[in-house]
């Protein structure tokens, strides 16, 4: 188990780490829609979607992946009621990558968020140097 390290991760505020790499698979903890510098959570579900997204990709990045190479999602909504508004913003958000994926309704979460998300990724193979794509596509 290696736990990645980068000026991009945040420290954690609790007893957690953010991410953690085994076997070549990223595992990331929940990301709450808040911003890591200013601690604002925009409103609504469709914007508080797109910010642990970005929080996600975040992680991803500084662990050597990207939205890319998502396994799987795991949403955490305060109401099932914004399954529609949290779908289209993801949907948005992936394009066409479509990871394996889970909406739970939980009740409330942390800091009055509507939702709070965790991911499993693969890491994201290295680049070629010849060709600078990554190795699965050179």
């Amino acid at each position: 188990m290696k736990i990645p390290t980068d000026a991009r991760i945040p420290a954690p505020a609790g007893h957690y780490s953010p991410v953690v790499e085994h076997g070549g698979v990223l595992y990331i903890s929940g990301q709450l829609p808040m911003d890591p510098e200013t601690k604002e959570v925009p409103s609504g579900a469709a914007a508080q979607t797109l910010r642990a997204l970005q929080n996600l990709e975040n992680l991803l990045l500084a662990a050597g992946s990207d939205r890319e190479h998502v396994l799987q999602v795991r949403v955490y909504v305060r109401d099932i009621d914004l399954w529609d508004e949290v779908n289209a913003s993801y949907a948005e958000w992936f394009g066409d990558h479509r990871p394996a994926r889970a909406i739970v309704p939980c009740g409330h979460l942390h800091f009055g968020c509507l939702l709070e998300l965790e991911a499993t990724a693969a890491v994201a193979p290295a680049a070629d140097p010849e060709s600078g794509r990554p190795a699965e596509n050179a």
